[in-house]
């Protein structure tokens, strides 16, 4: 006589069927030993393991601007002129093409290295009448859960590591393309809407 029993389990183990014989003298056994997997903590596996190939990748290796984006790491903690700076990318270039917003981001940058802006990204950001959406030295509130908030930051990232060359790379000045000022400057690219000079 042989008779099925199961093994009770809690957790991610199933019930393991054990299956016993009653004769004593051709007495087999069958236990299988429960298999104990970690659960992902944030998304699914392949989600996780995509990231973690993405962030082991050497920048250098991008065949496009893109790639680079999808390669920068999400979410941690972003200091305040990582926020100042990518702010600035997300409010004056979020609907353009990520080399608009590059280029954007380097017209930050160049200023804040140049002597004769304020010494920081933020300085530069909230410098008196350089960019209209800054309003009373307040910047808007940001969709930080948004897709976009997460690209401004990894161009605010790719532009201070200097991973990818922007056709804007010297540039100190921009303006939209609808507005035509005066000025005397050395036009050095046109990115999406933008014209950029230094």
């Amino acid at each position: 006589m042989t008779a099925l029993f199961s093994a009770q389990g809690s957790g991610a183990a199933a019930n393991q069927p054990v299956l016993v014989s009653a004769n004593m003298n051709n007495a087999t056994a069958f236990v299988s030993t429960p298999v104990v997997q970690s659960l992902p903590t944030d998304g699914d596996d392949a989600t996780d393991n995509q990231a973690d190939d993405a962030t082991q990748r050497d920048p250098q290796d991008a065949d496009s601007l893109a790639e680079l984006v999808a390669m920068q790491p999400s979410g941690g903690s972003v200091d305040r002129e990582m926020r100042c700076l990518a702010g600035a990318i997300y409010f004056e270039a979020r609907g353009e093409t990520q080399e608009g917003q590059l280029a954007v981001g380097r017209v930050i940058i160049n200023r804040s290295e140049s002597g004769r802006f304020p010494a920081s990204y933020c300085g530069v950001v909230y410098q008196p009448g350089q960019f209209s959406f800054v309003q009373g030295k307040h910047m808007p509130s940001i969709r930080e859960a948004s897709a976009d908030w997460h690209e401004a930051l990894a161009i605010a990232r790719i532009a201070v590591e200097e991973t990818w060359k922007s056709a804007a790379q010297d540039a100190l000045y921009f303006h939209a393309k609808r507005v035509s000022p005066k000025w005397r400057l050395t036009k050095i690219a046109q990115v999406d809407d933008h014209i950029f000079y230094r």
